[in-house]
This record gives C-alpha cells, structure tokens and sequence, in this order.
C-alpha cells in the first residue's frame, strides 16, 4: 500500500511515467537513460507534451501504449492511479512552472514523485508542495544529480568525518557560455522558457545553475546557510532575469566558526561549458572537485603535498565505492550520476512499498525540504540584489 493505494509490486523494475520530455527535450532523455541504466525503472506512460500531436507522436517514438499517452498529467494522475498496473513513480521533467501543479496530481494520488530542480518556480507553492508531499507519504526526490557522483560522496564524507577540520571557506563556480549571445531568440526552446519568468520564476542564471552550485555546497560541507549578499546581472539585451550572479555566503556557527563562502554562477562567461567546481577549506586541509574531470578529488593537507584520490583508487572511501560503477581509469560522468539518483530512488521505493518501510540509512538523494531550500535561496538572490546586494537571512 502506498498513501491507501492498493497496487501490483512484484520484484520487477518499478513502473514509472514521465511529464513532460517529449521530442526534442534535452533534460527528458537524460532522465530515461539514467531510469534504465540499473533495470530499475520501466517507462509505461507519458504526458509528454502540452501539444497533443507532439505527445502523441512522442509517446509512439519510446514505445508507449497509446491508451498510456495522455493529454495531460490531471488525466494521467488519475487514470494510472485507478489502475491495477499504474504507475508507482513518475518524472517531472517539465519548465519550472508546472513542477508544483503535476507534482501535487501525482502525490494526492499516491504516486512518488521524482522531479527536476528547482522545486517550483517560487517560494510559496515550494513550501506547500512539501507539506503534500509529507502529508502523501509518497517518496520525493529532487534530481540534482551532481550529488550522484563517487568522489563527490566521498568529499562530503571526509568532512563530516573531520579530516578537514572545522570549515572556513567554501567555494562553488558554475559557468556556462550558451547565453551570451541572443539564443532566446534564435528559436531555441531551452533558451526560451529560462529567460521567461513566467516559466522559469524569479531566478534566470540563479535558478537553472546556481541552485546546483548552492546545494552542492551545502551537501559537501554541511553547513547551514545564515545570510546572503547577492548581485544579479542581466548583460543579455532585453533580458528581464539574470544571466550573471556573484553571490557571498555566511553559514551558521558550526564548531565554533561562522564559516564563509562564494558562488559565482554565470551563462554569459565565454569558453565554459558547464564549468561547475567545488573548493572547501578547513583547518586542517582543503578539497576540490571539478565536474569537468569528476572522477578526481584534490586533497591537500594543511603544510603537506597536494594528493590525488581517484575513484576507485587508493584512498576511495566505502560511501564512493558504493555509487561507482565501472574499474578505476574508466570514466566515469555525468549520466552516471544521474543514474545515482534513480538507483537510490528505487531502494527507497521498494522500500516503501512495505507498510512503515524505511529506504536503508546509506541511501542518499535531495529531497524536497532541500528543494524548498533551493527556491528560498533563489528569492533571496533576488530580494539581496534589489536592494543593491544587501545581506538577507535565507
């Protein structure tokens, strides 16, 4: 039973649907690959698309029953959940604006949900999204998948086991370069929902990237963010939401320090890609990661040689050797990490799927109450900055 919902859940891969996704979504396919890579999931349904054409031919292209190709999610939530074979999860995978209305259909009907970042596209419906969420009982993951990676598990387990000492400084970079020049305008469907706050909600550049930068700061480090001082810039000719942030950070008292910290998240710096990079220093030593190369950590010992730790390597704690999939020297990247998130989704749901069953304690994914976090900390960007990078409690 799941939220009072009788369902058929044998051992097999977990019945799933999708949101959103259709043909040519970048973010859609992404999901897919990583759902299947373990033989967790099964995608059996689909809303693919608000365009019924565009849905319909989408859900034909993955090989899904055309009784199973709805024309929305309200349809599809409550039809799969009459159903004797419906579906135990589905993937959100639509813009920002529509997370929260699809997220509370699937949860009300006892559906889990595994949504894309950021939650919703404000504050309020983020907030209320976790009180369904809890109220459902349902399982909820939130797809930032960077936490998926090996060595980035590890960094965060050498902190927390105080080989770097008390924390002083953290640091997240995530450059891109696809906005510099009008790409909204040049027919790019990605480009054109991010520049749209109707769509995307208050953040452009903070939004889409920097709450990656943001959480996986706070998911290494585990410190708790205090306040912020955020200056925003839209650089793009007629852009209304940010393509540019510098962001400073003062975290909570955590061993008797009030560590700092810095984002700068851009999509108007030319020569980056995805350049999303991770430094944090302690008393004792200091760590980076860059996603560009994720299956390295830097470690440096305070006074001592910089050391390399490699996935699967010498040094390669338990908590990454856990989430690797390949020998050392195979690499090792992005759809991986992604593959993570749906690999620990799928223990915690087979886990729920007994009455009060609890998904093991090495089972690690964002949840919502990370999402709504996520959102607060878009809004207060966005209020810092307003009021000419002024310091705002998250």
């Amino acid at each position: 039973m799941v939220s009072g919902r009788s369902i058929e859940s044998g051992s097999g891969p977990i019945r799933y649907g999708m949101v959103g996704g259709g043909q040519g979504a970048f973010i859609g396919a992404v999901h897919r690959i990583a759902a299947r890579m373990d033989g967790e999931f099964s995608l059996v349904a689909g809303a693919l698309s608000a365009d019924p054409d565009r849905a319909k031919a989408s859900g034909k292209e993955l090989g899904i029953s055309p009784d199973r190709t709805y024309g929305s999610f309200a349809e599809m939530a409550k039809a799969e959940a009459r159903r004797p074979d419906g579906i135990e999860a589905v993937s959100i995978v639509t813009p920002n604006h529509m997370h929260y209305p699809a997220a509370k259909a699937f949860l009300e009907a006892g559906i889990h949900v595994i949504c894309d970042k950021p939650l919703t596209s404000n504050l309020a419906d983020a907030k209320k999204l976790a009180a369904i969420a809890k109220k459902s009982g349902c399982v909820f993951v939130l797809t930032h998948n960077y936490t998926g990676y090996p060595m980035v598990r590890q960094a965060r387990e050498m902190v927390a086991k105080g080989v770097l000492g008390p924390i002083r400084v953290v640091q997240a970079e995530y450059p891109q370069d696809w906005l510099t020049g009008p790409t909204e305008k040049s027919g790019s469907k990605q480009a054109e929902w991010r520049v749209d706050p109707k769509r995307s909600g208050a953040g452009g550049a903070t939004g889409d990237i920097g709450t990656h930068a943001y959480n996986l700061a706070r998911f290494v480090s585990g410190l708790e963010l205090d306040s912020l001082a955020a200056d925003l810039s839209a650089f793009g000719d007629g852009r209304v939401l940010d393509d540019n942030a510098n962001i400073m950070l003062r975290f909570k008292e955590k061993n008797g320090i009030s560590a700092r910290g810095m984002i700068w998240a851009s999509q108007v710096a030319p020569g980056n890609e995805n350049g999303l990079m991770l430094r944090i220093y302690g008393t004792k030593g200091g760590l980076e990661w860059v996603q560009a190369d994720p299956n390295y950590l830097w470690y440096t010992p305070y006074g001592e040689p910089k050391q390399l730790l490699t996935r699967g390597g010498a040094g390669s704690m338990p908590v990454a050797a856990r989430v690797t999939r390949v020998p050392p020297g195979h690499p090792e990247g992005y759809l991986e990490g992604f593959a993570n998130i749906y690999a620990e989704a799928a223990r915690a749901i087979r886990a729920s799927r007994k009455r009060g069953g609890k998904s093991p304690k090495e089972v690690i994914f964002p949840t919502v109450d990370d999402g709504v976090e996520g959102v607060a900390f878009v809004e207060a960007c966005v209020k810092s900055s307003k009021r000419n990078a002024a310091w705002v409690k998250l």
